[in-house]
């Protein structure tokens, strides 16, 4: 009796995957979108609805998301993005929290099994987020099945966890600042150290403040001069420019030319009002922004989808999703099926020259 049940149920497996094979060979007469992201909302209130903890609930969604998964690789969807923890969730219940954090450390571990679903399917796993604020175990975790996945090619799951999308920006903007910082110092062969510049050719600039020839740091001397006097406060070594907050210590004259070196709140700044650029210094740009996202690893979203009926994008992947389509059926994550896919999929395809022509435009 038992073996005839298990054969019936192989049966009506082969059947359904044979009939969702013939289905995408039909949905794949269109485009097809290269990247799928995926807002998993609901887990907590599908627990709830049927009286569960709130630990099945998410257990639910896990199982969801191999299924959609799986769904979206057979369909030929290249990217698919999952928000699986905001930085906002730290805010929880710490109960809760460790609840998440044991059952993503959990599912992780799963990943890294040599017959898992990512070796199964090819896919490179990617962990998108300020990952610093994970606690260790998980961290680590996530950090062996990138390095386990790295070679996998056939498709990609981006997973954002201690993810939002301000957190991103703000994390892309440091990067290129520090970036051009440096290209700044290889132009000018300086060192920047607690506000004070070093080993600056006298006469060029940084960031638009000529530099004098420093080579002596914290005691405010130069090299071949007398050291000026630092002891007293600004206001006090030169009342003439009590408003501007800065004196001029001294006047030299270097081939006819006025150097006034001023010298306030530890910062060292010579200004030479007859010196030209030497360097076009350089500024950061869109691209360089763009370069340093979390999210540079993958092309932008095609679709987002975000259950529970929801149309908030809840602080993910704005920076992404201009000209990305919302779609947000009312089931909850653990709800959401085949038929909702293909029809996001459908709509996608319906919408697909205008959202080109934007795209091309911008």
């Amino acid at each position: 009796m038992e073996k005839s049940v298990i054969g019936a149920s192989q049966r009506l497996g082969g059947l359904g995957t044979f009939l969702r094979k013939c289905m995408f060979s039909v949905v794949s007469v269109g485009p097809i979108p290269e990247h799928i992201a995926f807002i998993m909302d609901g887990n907590r209130r599908y627990a709830k609805r049927r009286n569960l903890p709130v630990a099945e609930g998410h257990k639910a969604g896990y199982l969801a998301l191999m299924s959609i998964l799986r769904y979206c690789y057979e369909l030929g969807v290249k990217y698919v993005t999952v928000y699986a923890f905001s930085i906002d969730n730290f805010k929880r219940r710490p109960e809760e929290v460790q609840t998440l954090m044991d059952l993503l450390q959990e599912k992780i571990e799963v990943l890294l099994e040599k017959e898992s679903f990512v070796n199964q399917y090819g896919i490179r796993v990617y962990f998108i987020g300020n990952l610093k604020l994970l606690n260790e175990p998980v961290r680590v975790a996530a950090e062996k099945a990138m390095k386990a996945t790295a070679n996998n090619s056939k498709a990609v799951l981006l997973i954002c966890v201690a993810y939002t999308s301000c957190d991103e920006i703000v994390h892309a903007v440091q990067e290129s600042c520090n970036e051009k910082r440096n290209e700044i110092q290889a132009l000018n062969g300086t060192k920047f150290s607690n506000g004070v510049t070093y080993g600056v050719e006298k006469g060029e600039k940084i960031n638009g403040v000529m530099e004098c020839d420093l080579h002596k740091s914290c005691n405010g001397s130069l090299d071949g001069e007398a050291a000026l006097d630092t002891s007293k406060p600004c206001s006090e070594r030169d009342e003439a420019d009590e408003k501007e907050n800065t004196t001029v210590n001294h006047v030299e004259k270097d081939k006819g030319r006025e150097v006034a070196s001023r010298i306030c709140n530890g910062l060292i700044e010579d200004v030479q009002e007859s010196e030209k650029l030497p360097h076009k210094i350089p500024n950061v740009k869109l691209v360089d922004v763009e370069k340093h996202l979390y999210m540079a690893v993958a092309p932008d979203p095609d679709i987002m989808i975000r259950t529970s009926g929801e149309t908030r994008l809840s602080n993910f992947l704005l920076w992404q999703t201009s000209n990305c389509p919302l779609y947000s059926p009312a089931a909850l994550w653990p709800e959401l099926g085949l038929w909702h896919l293909v029809w996001a999929v459908l709509n996608f395809q319906r919408n697909h020259y205008y959202l080109e022509k934007k795209r091309k435009q911008m």
